[in-house]
């Protein structure tokens, strides 16, 4: 049952009705009920739900044993290992024992049989959560949950378990705890969040993908025109995507009168990388990695050359979170990690020349001018790590960057016989309405404008969306791109 579907939409409807008929005492068992049946519903296999629970109960004691063991540290950071060891070690072998071993017998040219393991659908996600809420518990930013029921619905809650937010138990747990009244103006911006994540996905990303797949699919034999065109593409279906994905758990959870965290925030509006992946571009995960990878490493504390490879390990094995089983089992992400990276040394050690700039040309500081073209070799930058990301192997990326520049000199004239089709002239469109649209609501945002707007404007824009879905919408219920990590 994907977000993308009229089954999802039916069975969001039927939980949220019942959820506010049912009394509070009850809602937390309905809501739990609901979220294994959509978990289970994925597959309708074993496995995926058995290690659902085998992580939600080993969070759920750890904390406990941590809590019960007062001031013996040597007890807690027991079951701080335990918790973390089994959770963590769950997702190494369900995502990298395929990886590994494939590397190993390419390395040593032996022949290991291969576990054929699959990756189950939210693994890495969930998992994520569970450590988060263990390693908050052992560290006092929060209470131990004393009620399994509520901390396995925090874990298995339906909107966010496929592809988050990765969101901290601390801040989703007193939710449960509050009796929650149906408030018109969180509904409302509920049904504009779905709708807008439904737009974003269904009527750009999966029109554009066709597009993408083909010309990734071949990158050595591929035109050079349709080679740039479909890495732009793919910047925007993949923001489109998830960020679509994201939009729509957010609003569901609000219907329900809950807040998730917001996980994307205009990232193609980045004036530098360091923007970009700290404030912008799948927060949840990256202020994951912030807090328990970056600062327990040192962060910036402990001197520039430490400072500098905590910034490298970090991205490196955000690289390798994406290059286990899922979306290519290959070397590719480890190169998009590292190209981060190395993005992320310029943009920290360019940083104090930038405010010396400002502070001497005052002129230039927060000039709109050079903001806009800030903006743009950020995106430039992050487009180029975009290539590796999405192609199949490290050969087809040195393969599309080859082609493109072997006949560079012949793009312009290329260019003057190319077929613009209907559908992708339709999507460069789209595309630009997007960019208006992001650009209008960095300013102020759209929600905001539209809640002081009269009722009927406000119905005009979600009829505008509505009939968007409708008319130009690509309804091939296509998987959302992080379900597979």
């Amino acid at each position: 049952m994907l977000f993308n579907s009229f089954s999802f939409l039916l069975f969001l409807g039927v939980v949220v009705v019942l959820f506010f008929i049912i009394p509070h005492k009850y809602r937390w068992t309905w809501l739990l009920i609901a979220s294994l049946y959509f978990y289970i519903s994925w597959s309708w296999k074993l496995l995926p739900p058995l290690l659902l629970v085998i992580s939600t109960l080993v969070a759920y004691f750890c904390g406990l044993g941590i809590k019960h063991a007062d001031e013996d540290q040597g007890r807690k950071k027991l079951f701080l290992g335990i918790g973390c060891l089994i959770n963590l070690g769950l997702l190494a072998v369900f995502k990298f024992a395929d990886f590994a071993v494939e590397q190993l017998n390419s390395a040593l040219n032996t022949s290991i049989p291969q576990p054929d393991l699959f990756l189950p659908v939210g693994l890495s996600f969930y998992i994520f959560m569970t450590v988060t809420y263990i390693v908050d518990v052992y560290r006092k930013d929060m209470e131990a949950e004393p009620h399994l029921g509520r901390f396995g619905l925090y874990v298995s809650y339906f909107p966010k378990i496929f592809a988050g937010p990765i969101e901290r138990a601390r801040t989703f747990l007193p939710q449960l705890r509050e009796k929650i009244h149906f408030d018109q103006e969180k509904a409302s911006m509920g049904f504009y969040l779905i709708l807008l994540g439904l737009f974003k996905k269904v009527v750009i990303a999966d029109r554009i993908a066709p597009f993408v797949d083909n010309v990734f699919s071949k990158p050595a034999y591929a035109p050079p025109i349709d080679i740039i065109i479909g890495i732009y593409f793919f910047a925007f279906q993949i923001y489109c995507d998830f960020s679509g994905y994201t939009d729509i758990a957010r609003g569901a959870a609000k219907l329900m009168g809950f807040e998730l965290m917001e996980n994307f925030r205009r990232p193609y509006l980045s004036k530098s990388p360091s923007e970009f992946w700290a404030k912008r571009w799948h927060i949840s995960l990256a202020s994951w990695f912030r807090d328990y990878l970056y600062i327990p490493l040192g962060g910036s504390r402990a001197g520039v050359p430490r400072h500098y490879a905590n910034l490298m390990i970090v991205f490196v094995i955000s690289g390798l979170w994406h290059a286990g089983l899922g979306y290519g089992v290959n070397w590719t992400f480890m190169i998009w990690g590292a190209l981060n990276g190395f993005y992320q040394w310029v943009s920290v050690g360019s940083s104090p020349l930038w405010k010396k700039i400002g502070n001497t040309v005052p002129f230039l500081k927060d000039n709109p001018v050079i903001n806009i073209i800030r903006s743009l070799f950020t995106f430039h930058l992050i487009l180029f790590s975009w290539i590796f990301f999405r192609v199949n192997s490290i050969e087809d990326g040195f393969n599309m960057l080859s082609n493109i520049s072997k006949r560079a000199k012949l793009i312009p004239r290329l260019l003057k016989f190319y077929n613009f089709t209907p559908e992708l002239l339709i999507s460069f469109a789209l595309i630009g309405i997007l960019i208006i649209f992001e650009i209008i609501d960095e300013r102020k945002s759209v929600w905001e404008r539209l809640k002081t707007k009269p009722l009927a404007v406000r119905w005009a824009f979600h009829y505008v969306l509505i009939f968007s879905l409708i008319i130009l919408g690509k309804w091939g219920v296509q998987q959302f791109i992080y379900m597979q990590f």
